[in-house]
């Protein structure tokens, strides 16, 4: 079973001016130590996330881990090394078929019933969330909260990475409650490469 890294960054092209500052960020998230990163993008056509997910590819090293959201396609045109999957999107061993054994599978769930059915697939790792209020989705499922984090670490053994209104302030507790990783959106955007060390310091 992989292991996750603490640090979960998301590239949301939504959160961007433009796709050279989303590359930026990115550079600057390698350069600091960042080892695993989504690209995301809900609202993109899929010759241009093609485009974007091959340059983040070209741009960055080999050992940072790239992980599609959504498409399982794309992620395995661009070289990347896995994709991550929604409730409402290819399910997860429709994906897995998609992508082969090698790749990395995540899949998101929200509450304990997902959960359950999520450990019972080929997924290497589970996302639960939101752990707090989040900006970063039109129509957020409920929050979970800290307690929710430890229900879904008591569910599974596959590695957990908690998501959600997720910031420097509060990631050492959702750690503490049984997360192997967090993953981070806004609290990245600005500043990548200096939040990013703050996190990782606080991580450790």
């Amino acid at each position: 079973m992989p292991t996750l890294p603490r640090l979960y960054a998301i590239l949301d092209a939504a959160c961007f001016a433009d796709e050279e500052n989303m590359f930026a960020a990115a550079e600057e998230l390698e350069k600091v130590g960042v080892r695993l990163v989504q690209y995301r993008n809900k609202s993109g056509n899929a010759r241009t996330m093609l485009t974007q997910v091959r340059e983040l590819r070209r741009r960055l090293a080999k050992d940072v881990r790239l992980i599609m959201n959504d498409r399982a396609d794309l992620a395995l045109t661009a070289g990347f090394d896995g994709v991550h999957v929604g409730q409402d999107d290819l399910p997860a061993e429709g994906a897995r078929r998609v992508i082969g054994s090698r790749m990395l599978l995540g899949v998101s769930t929200h509450n304990e019933s997902q959960v359950l059915e999520a450990g019972g697939t080929s997924a290497d790792y589970i996302a639960i969330g939101p752990v707090f209020a989040t900006s970063s989705k039109a129509k957020p499922d409920p929050v979970i909260g800290l307690d929710g984090v430890r229900r879904a670490r008591s569910l599974t053994e596959k590695p957990i990475a908690a998501i959600g209104g997720i910031t420097r302030g509060n990631c050492r507790a959702v750690i503490d409650a049984g997360a192997d990783a967090v993953a981070v959106i806004s609290d990245l955007v600005t500043e990548p490469g200096k939040s990013a060390e703050e996190f990782l310091r606080i991580l450790r």
